[in-house]
């Protein structure tokens, strides 16, 4: 289980889906391959990964790192939302199917969400592709573009990100 809680104050709140191996292992969201990309890309639209904050639909690694199912999904709703209390964001980042499903039902499609904020219970939502997408389509790919192109959008939505980001890592302990 991934055993950290997201900082408070963080503009930006990106919700993944849940922890990969090296996830698992480190107890820190989004740290394998699809975290350094996410990272890349991050730096890339002016919004460093130490001014946002990275939590998962899932709190622990699905068996065989399988897609995952509704009843996790549901059994884990009231821990994402007091996380998403805890940040207070400005914008919610939802990386891929399973985020975008978690925020706007069993039939969202990132397709036809993306590219727009989203009100949600009084939040906006950007949804967008997730980074391991990203990485199976290649540095040309269409899911890589449009995940930077989210992220920037989700950037210039923030007013005031100097006034509320918060330095250093974007996780803390919970113990």
């Amino acid at each position: 289980m991934v055993g950290t809680a997201p900082r408070s104050g963080a503009a930006v709140l990106l919700v993944g889906e849940a922890p990969g191996a090296t996830e698992d292992a480190s107890g820190l969201p989004f740290v394998g391959k699809a975290g350094a990309l996410l990272d890349q890309l991050l730096g890339e639209v002016g919004l460093p990964r130490s001014t946002v904050a990275v939590v998962n639909v899932l709190k622990c690694r699905p068996p065989g790192n399988r897609q995952p199912s509704k009843t996790e999904v549901v059994n884990c709703r009231g821990w994402l939302s007091a996380q998403i209390a805890v940040v207070d964001p400005q914008v919610i980042c939802a990386l891929g199917g399973t985020a975008a499903r978690w925020f706007f039902g069993e039939r969202a499609k990132i397709a036809d969400l993306r590219g727009r904020a989203h009100d949600v219970d009084g939040r906006r939502v950007v949804p967008t592709y997730h980074p391991s997408a990203a990485i199976r389509f290649g540095p040309g790919g269409m899911p890589r573009a449009a995940l930077r192109e989210d992220l920037a959008f989700a950037a210039g939505l923030v007013t005031d990100l100097g006034a509320r980001s918060v330095g250093g890592a974007d996780t803390v302990p919970t113990s």
